[in-house]
């Protein structure tokens, strides 16, 4: 009888790559999944494709399965924004790969801190980040914020990681 294959081998077939344009209607599709569910706001057409190039995604078998976003807010600070996976691609680590590139690519960039706001705190904790107060957020960020249904009451988590 064959051992099915380990995790590791599962994984290194997945590609993490800058997004594409040609990538945005499925990114707009896992970000809707999630936002629908109330598991993280919604992003328009619009502003995925205005903010392409801060989108990574993860490939597997040419099937676009996962994403994340890394949004520069200032000089010492970047959001990640819009991090999703495919629901039957969870706990396999994608999601994990995409906010390590979004880090990588933070410290590359000279960032200093990266935050989440979030539903889900404990993924972002367990990547070592702390949370942190929403007022000590530059106003900068909060111009998404007027566009959401939820502001002024919004009831995500933020969360902070110093580089």
């Amino acid at each position: 009888m064959a051992t099915p294959p380990k995790r590791k081998k599962e994984t290194s077939r997945l590609l993490i790559r800058k997004a594409k344009v040609s990538d945005v209607p499925k990114i707009r599709e896992l970000i809707r999944f999630y936002a629908n569910r109330e598991l993280m706001l919604h992003r328009s057409l619009n502003d995925i494709f205005e903010c392409v190039r801060d989108y990574s995604v993860c490939e597997k078998e040419g099937e676009i399965v996962g994403c994340a976003a890394l949004h520069v807010d200032w000089e010492d600070l970047a959001e990640v924004r819009s991090l999703a996976v495919a629901e039957k691609h969870q706990s396999r680590g994608i999601g994990t790969r995409l906010l390590k590139r979004c880090i990588r690519e933070a410290k590359q960039l000279g960032v200093e801190r990266v935050f989440a706001l979030t539903y889900v705190p404990s993924f972002f904790e367990k990547h070592g980040f702390r949370p942190y107060s929403k007022d000590k957020l530059p106003r900068k960020i909060w111009s998404d914020c007027i566009r959401c249904h939820k502001f002024p009451d919004c009831d995500e988590t933020a969360l902070n990681l110093d580089l």
